[in-house]
C-alpha cells in the first residue's frame, strides 16, 4: 500500500509540473523570401513539436549573422554564403548544416537591378556591365559572387566593374533610387514593390543569368555542433519540414517552377513574414531543395573564386566545412 501511495504521489507531482519546458534558441536571418524554412517551421509548429522555442533575430546583411553565431549571441544562422563565412568556417568556428535558397532558371531570388538613370542611358543587358558602378551590401558576399559569375559568362574582366560595398540592402536601394549607382545586386524581396512601381528596373535575374549554385545555407557554431548534437538534430528536423513545405508549394515535376495546391497559403505566410504582397512574392520565389541538401562541389567552386579575388587566405576545403553528421549531401545526378 505504501508503495502505491508513493507512486500516486509521483504521478500527481508530474502532473502539477506540466509539460517539459521547450528549449529556447535564437536563429539569425533576414526578412527575405530566400530564408523561408524557419518562419514556416515556427508558424506551423514544427519547432514546437521538437521541443524548441525558436526566436528569430533579424539582420540586414549576411556577414553579421556569421559573426553572431561564432560569438554565441545566436544559436543558428541562415544567410547568404560569403568569403567571411568561409574564412570563419575554415578556422574551425562554423559548420554548414543545410541549404537554403539556390539559383535555378525560373526561380527568382537574387537580381541585378538598375537605376532609371542607367536604363535611360542605354544599359539594357548584363553583358554591357563593364565600366558601370555596382552596389552590393559587402564585398565577398553571394551578391559579389553573382557579379563574378556574370563576368565569367560574358567573358569580361571582373575588374572592369566598379564594385561599391554599401553595407545594407536598404542602402543599396537608396543609392539605386537616387541614381548614385548604376546597378545594384540584391535579394529580390526588398526590391519587389519598387520594381512593380517602376522606380527601378530589372537588368536580369541571377537564376537566369548564372544558374545552378547554392546562395544561402543554415549553419551553427562548431561548439554547438559538437556539444549539443541532440538540439542540432531536432532543429534540422523542423527546418527540413519547412523546406519540404516550401518546395511542395512552388516546385513541380522536374524541379520546375509551378504553383501547387498549397501555394496560396504559403504566399500568405511569407507575405506576413516579409511584409511584401502575395502578388509580388508570387512573381519572385527562390528555389529550395526539398531536403536542404548541400553540394560540396559547388561550395568548393565558391571558395576557389573568393580566394582568387584575394578575399580568403589559407587552404579551405568544402568537405571540412560541411558537417557530415547532420548535412544531407547533394550527389551528382540526383
Amino acid at each position: 500500500m505504501k508503495s502505491g501511495v508513493v507512486a500516486l504521489a509521483g504521478v500527481v507531482a508530474l502532473a502539477l509540473m506540466g509539460p517539459a519546458q521547450a528549449e529556447t534558441i535564437k536563429v539569425g536571418l533576414s526578412k527575405l523570401a530566400s530564408y523561408p524554412a524557419t518562419p514556416i517551421a515556427i508558424e506551423r509548429g514544427y519547432f514546437k513539436a521538437q521541443g524548441i522555442d525558436a526566436e528569430m533575430v533579424f539582420f540586414d546583411s549576411a556577414q553579421p549573422i556569421a559573426v553572431a553565431v561564432t560569438s554565441g549571441d545566436i544559436d543558428f544562422g541562415i544567410s547568404g554564403l560569403s568569403a567571411g563565412f568561409y574564412t570563419l568556417a575554415g578556422q574551425g568556428q562554423l559548420r554548414l548544416l543545410a541549404g537554403s535558397s539556390g539559383e535555378q532558371p525560373g526561380f527568382y531570388n537574387l537580381v541585378f537591378l538598375e537605376s532609371i538613370k542607367a536604363f535611360e542611358g542605354g544599359l539594357k543587358e548584363a553583358k554591357n556591365l563593364p565600366g558601370h558602378s555596382i552596389g552590393v551590401t559587402q564585398v565577398g558576399t553571394s551578391l559579389h559572387y553573382s557579379a563574378g559569375l556574370v563576368a565569367d559568362k560574358y567573358n569580361f574582366d571582373f575588374k572592369s566593374l566598379n564594385m561599391k560595398p554599401l553595407q545594407s540592402n536598404s542602402n543599396v536601394i537608396s543609392a539605386l533610387t537616387g541614381g548614385t549607382i548604376d546597378v545594384g545586386i540584391l535579394p529580390a524581396t526588398p526590391a519587389l514593390p519598387l520594381i512593380q512601381k517602376g522606380t527601378i528596373k530589372v537588368l536580369g535575374w541571377v537564376g537566369d543569368l548564372a544558374p545552378g549554385w547554392t546562395g544561402s545555407a543554415a549553419f551553427t557554431s562548431t561548439k554547438t555542433a559538437n556539444d549539443r548534437s541532440d538540439l542540432v538534430k531536432r532543429f534540422l528536423l523542423a527546418y527540413r519540414h519547412g523546406t519540404q513545405d516550401y518546395h511542395d508549394a512552388f516546385t513541380g515535376p522536374g524541379e520546375k517552377r509551378q504553383n501547387g495546391p498549397t501555394a496560396p497559403a504559403m504566399l500568405t505566410l511569407l507575405s506576413n513574414f516579409t511584409g511584401v504582397s502575395t502578388e509580388d512574392l508570387d512573381r519572385a520565389t527562390p528555389y529550395l531543395d526539398a531536403q536542404g541538401r548541400l553540394d560540396s562541389t559547388d561550395i568548393g567552386r565558391q571558395i576557389t573564386w573568393y580566394a582568387s579575388q584575394g578575399l580568403m587566405k589559407g587552404e579551405v576545403k568544402a568537405d571540412q566545412l560541411i558537417d557530415s553528421r547532420y548535412a544531407i549531401p547533394l550527389h551528382a545526378g540526383k
